[in-house]
């Protein structure tokens, strides 16, 4: 009992030595020469620490805003990015169900072991993707345990140990599942390419490849269209995500004024605003840059340990499942589709995501949502290459903008739902709003029994698909069907 309290209060509860051990034993089981695995083992610890250091500086920086919107309108405000939802959700966690506090972690070993049998089993499964983007299933992880522990009361009483391998099955289910679903879309857009998505937009990916082709012709494509040069400065991540914050963040700064950021009573964390040594424009440039810079020291944090956690994943998937696809960042099939399309999707999401923004203020939305650079760029550029690819530049227009409107409406309502509003964040990524945001409800009302029908519903979609496959070997080695 005593090493199980040591492993649990040491290892389970702190996140990065947990990650780090789990570098520690894929590189083990690789063989890597010891040093390797030290040094595996060190990187992977520090980058998820960096990761928190980011996080934090996330909370300092906004609680201020929150705190000074909330007195003066008597509204919350979320912005939907995964790493503010990955901090959103983490210290919901800390603060009402501490015991849960590494739940996330070992849902996410249980959840990849997980992917790893039902691809073994895939003669029975039909599963034949392994999702192995480390850092997004770090945030799905975190963000699937808050929704069991708020959408389903009695999940607590589980305590943290079965609590945390049920949420680690249903992480490994959709894991393996939305990925299994990107195959023959990712497939036909790389000419065979071999590999699948495992990101944040695979039940958006599998209906842009079938809606597309109803709404355009895919001959009629982006590369005809000329746009204008100016979008390339978005390309680059802390020039975009430093734009949007200043947007966002400096509008809302110049609503709520100097008096109410400068007020101690109101701003009882974070940076007050001292009128005598600053000027108020300057403090609005400097809070809105802050979040860049606590956005990129999170995601660098992210790329260290993301590193050494693909490279143990990809061993072991290596040895234990010849001729699986690995599902990987979305970002890999950017470069198969048209050169226009990653920011032409961009713009429109974000057009969608500021129109729907607007109506929320309108209609006296209770949660105010702010846009974040990882969904209304990563998803909706997805969106555009695969919608281009098959319906041409008027599938991309549109499923592009109806994907910016369903990132901010049910945004909203996940951030209602799960009561984030005081923290400032929710994940925002599409997959999370359709299917998870219909999932949460079906938990809320269903419980358990909600929770079994999620689990069948998305064992389900595997034998569905190769159901309808008529070539069963074609299937398996994901070639395209005569249909297709």
């Amino acid at each position: 009992m005593g090493i199980l309290q040591f492993f649990s209060q040491n290892i389970l509860q702190k996140p990065a030595f947990f990650v780090g051990l789990i570098v520690l034993i894929g590189y083990i089981l690789l063989k890597k020469k010891p040093q390797d695995v030290f040094a595996g083992f060190i990187k992977a610890t520090v980058g998820y620490m960096i990761l928190d250091v980011g996080s934090g500086g996330l909370v300092t920086t906004f609680r201020p805003i929150l705190a000074a919107l909330n007195t003066k309108f008597h509204i919350g405000a979320a912005v939907i990015d995964p790493y503010f939802g990955l901090t959103a959700a983490n210290e919901k966690i800390a603060e009402e169900w501490p015991s849960f506090v590494g739940a996330a972690a070992t849902a996410l070993l249980v959840g990849f072991f997980f992917n790893i049998l039902l691809v073994a089993l895939r003669k029975i499964t039909k599963v034949r993707t392994l999702f192995i983007t480390g850092h997004i299933m770090v945030q799905q992880a975190a963000t699937i345990a808050l929704i069991l522990l708020v959408t389903i009361p009695a999940f607590k009483d589980l305590g943290s140990g079965l609590g945390s391998i049920l949420i680690g099955l249903l992480c490994g289910t959709y894991w393996a599942v939305s990925s299994n679903m990107t195959v023959e879309p990712t497939q036909r857009l790389t000419g065979g390419g071999g590999f699948a998505i495992g990101h944040q937009q695979q039940f958006a990916i599998w209906f842009v490849d079938k809606i597309a082709p109803k709404l355009g012709k895919k001959e009629e494509n982006l590369d005809d269209l000329k746009l204008p040069g100016f979008l390339n400065i978005f390309h680059d991540t802390v020039v975009a995500s430093a734009t949007l914050m200043l947007f966002f963040f400096g509008a809302i700064l110049l609503v709520l004024g100097p008096d109410i950021m400068s007020d101690p009573e109101v701003i009882t964390s974070g940076t007050l605003f001292d009128p005598t040594k600053q000027n108020f424009y300057m403090y609005i440039l400097q809070t809105a840059f802050t979040f860049s810079v606590y956005i990129f020291i999170l995601m660098q944090g992210v790329r260290m340990f993301v590193a050494e956690l693909t490279n143990a994943f990809q061993g072991i998937s290596a040895k234990l499942l010849p001729g699986s696809f690995p599902a990987v960042d979305v970002a890999a099939a950017f470069g198969f589709g048209s050169a226009a399309a990653p920011l032409f999707g961009f713009a429109t999401g974000l057009i969608g995501q500021l129109i729907t923004i607007v109506l929320l203020i309108v209609f006296g939305s209770p949660v105010f949502i702010i846009t974040g650079f990882v969904p209304v760029f990563f998803d909706n550029a997805a969106i555009a290459v695969y919608a281009d690819k098959r319906g041409g530049w008027k599938a991309a227009v549109i499923l592009s903008f109806i994907s910016g409107v369903l990132q901010v409406a049910l945004g909203a309502v996940a951030v209602s739902l799960l009561g984030l509003a005081s923290y400032g964040g929710y994940h925002g990524n599409i997959d999370f709003e359709i299917p998870w945001v219909p999932f949460a409800y079906i938990f809320q009302y269903g419980g358990y029994i909600g929770l079994a029908l999620v689990f069948i519903f998305l064992l389900a979609i595997p034998q569905i698909q190769f159901a309808k496959a008529k070539d069963k070997e074609a299937y398996y080695a994901g070639q395209l069907q005569p249909e297709d």
